[in-house]
């Protein structure tokens, strides 16, 4: 089992982006909804953090407080091409550092969390706005896996 004391601190910096980065992505997808998103994701730390014990390097990730900086970039596209390197930055080192099992964890964690925010404001009528859906599909692919890995709706 991996945990935070096997990764340096950039490491560490890195796989903690991820998740937030692939939030905020979904978050700046489409208007509206940024409150009840940004609650959303925090709420699936929370849910994450009571399936304690699954594993210690998810237990680790989700035991820290979700940040994400919004401001440090100066456009929506900026936000995005950012938040993807970020995610293809953690998975890289979970690839390099953490077992198979653990890795796929944090992809289903991601992949879990994008959809929790997007469902969170219903935009047009729709849980998941075709631009929300764009976004959890790109962060999918920068995650190596299927956009449905860890969406409640298809479990």
């Amino acid at each position: 089992m991996t945990t935070r004391s096997e990764l340096t601190d950039d490491e560490w910096r890195s796989v903690l982006e991820g998740p937030t980065s692939a939030g905020l992505i979904v978050i700046t997808a489409a208007r509206g909804g940024m409150f009840r998103e940004t609650i959303a994701m925090s709420k699936a730390y929370a849910e994450a953090r009571a399936q304690h014990g699954q594993s210690a390097l998810l237990d680790d990730i989700v035991s820290t407080k979700p940040k994400a900086d919004h401001t440090r970039y100066s456009s929506m596209a900026e936000v995005r091409e950012n938040g993807l390197r970020h995610v293809r930055e953690a998975v890289a080192v979970l690839q390099s550092k953490a077992t198979a099992e653990e890795v796929d964890e944090y992809r289903r964690f991601v992949v879990a969390l994008t959809h929790r925010v997007a469902a969170a404001h219903r935009e047009h009528g729709q849980d998941v706005s075709p631009a929300e859906q764009e976004a959890i599909d790109q962060i999918a692919e920068a995650l190596g896996t299927p956009a449905t890995a860890g969406d409640p709706a298809q479990e």
